[in-house]
């Protein structure tokens, strides 16, 4: 496999010391300065992360520097057409629906018995995206193991740690523990010069950007994590889509969240092909280090070769458990580099050969449900109904 070009890091001004950006304004400089170096010209993704990064430092959001939305060729409209519905419909009722009872139940994500814009609907203002992300919080604090499973053990632990030697726990309680002050976990939060070098590094994410729905996929061939075969892309596109699932051991959203696209991959495993890509660890020891992980029991140095790299990932199948095929990105991060795949992403790929849908960056940008709801109309383009089939009654929120 040719290696991909050389993505460069953010100009950086003469004499940079990444330990002087513990003082704001010494922050502040560098950012200004970076601003100005790319001034006039677009700036690319990396670019723009440094400067959230200098400027916010732990507190930067979902929306700030190379977050941004999934892009996807699916959209309402894409699906009213393909539907055979009015330019101006508002509503795809079940009886009216071309494709099959179990891809209209993962499109109409609110279970209403309807498909309409708001399910398809995932940005930040959307309600049922807004709760997804407290549930998703409430569920790493909570999951104490960090494999994505909750246990009763993990239950009994978190009452302990809200309820602080009650026997109750308090709506007060409950918001403290699930939104702490600063926003992370305790040990968790980086400081300035910390998070500027783990992003120097491309441990919290690709200075790439990755290739954008209608781009042809990039092929690549990795070795499996057993050792015994390798994967080559080419050679599974074509019958089937195909999903790509890029993630790492130390990055615990990603392993809270592995779970949703090991559900996905069960349901639709006969349709379409899941492959996992593992990729540069994101909090190693000897990085942006979180407490979370080392209670966890996930603690490890940043690989320096590819075997350190394939023992780390057998820790993550030995506690994650993936049943997809895993292979293991070479040490110099080539297929990262083509995918941006750190910390964690999601592809659908169409059967021939095209990106359908790209996720945002994680931890933010990785949504399992939106990724299905892609490949489930990528399903539907590649296998259109002629009739309306027939569609289960609709379900209230709280059954799925």
């Amino acid at each position: 496999m040719p290696s991909p070009a050389k993505v460069q890091p953010p100009r950086l001004p003469p004499g940079f010391d990444a330990d002087k950006l513990t003082d704001p304004q010494e922050a502040a400089k560098v950012a200004d300065w970076v601003e100005k170096e790319y001034a006039g010209s677009p700036q690319p993704e990396s670019v723009r992360m440094l400067v959230a990064i200098l400027r916010k430092g732990a507190q930067i959001g979902g929306q700030d520097g190379w977050f941004r939305p999934a892009e996807t060729r699916y959209t309402w409209k894409w699906l009213v057409g393909q539907q055979g519905l009015a330019a101006d419909a508002k509503a795809l009722p079940a009886g009216k629906f071309h494709g099959s009872p179990a891809l209209f139940d993962r499109l109409d994500r609110d279970g209403d018995g309807a498909i309409t814009p708001g399910d398809l609907d995932w940005s930040d203002r959307n309600p049922d995206v807004q709760q997804l992300g407290m549930v998703s919080r409430l569920f790493r604090r909570m999951n104490t193991a960090g494999n994505g499973k909750l246990t009763r053990e993990d239950l009994d632990e978190f009452f302990k740690k809200a309820a602080r030697g009650k026997d109750h726990i308090t709506p007060d309680d409950l918001r403290l523990l699930l939104y702490p002050r600063g926003g992370y976990l305790p040990g968790d939060m980086p400081s300035t010069p910390m998070f500027t070098r783990g992003f120097l590094a491309g441990e919290i994410g690709s200075m790439s950007e990755g290739p954008r729905p209608g781009v042809a996929t990039p092929d690549f061939t990795l070795k499996t994590v057993d050792g015994k075969d390798t994967v080559t892309l080419s050679k599974l596109v074509g019958p089937k889509p195909v999903v790509l699932v890029f993630g790492n051991f130390t990055c615990g959203p990603f392993r809270a969240l592995y779970p949703e696209v090991e559900a996905v991959h069960d349901r639709f495993k006969d349709d379409a092909t899941f492959l996992m890509v593992y990729v540069r660890e994101a909090h190693p020891t000897n990085g942006w280090v979180m407490a979370s992980n080392t209670r966890a029991g996930v603690a490890v140095k940043q690989p320096t070769s590819f075997t350190e790299r394939v023992d780390v990932c057998k820790q993550f199948c030995q506690k994650l458990k993936p049943a997809m095929p895993v292979v293991v990105d070479e040490i110099d991060d080539p297929v990262n580099t083509l995918y941006s795949g750190v910390p964690a992403r999601l592809y659908v790929i169409d059967t021939k050969g095209r990106v359908a849908y790209q996720s945002g960056r994680g931890p933010f940008g990785f949504r399992a449900g939106e990724m299905e709801q892609a490949l489930a109309m990528c399903l539907l383009e590649t296998k259109p109904a002629k009739e309306p089939a027939s569609a289960p009654v609709g379900r209230a929120p709280a059954d799925r």
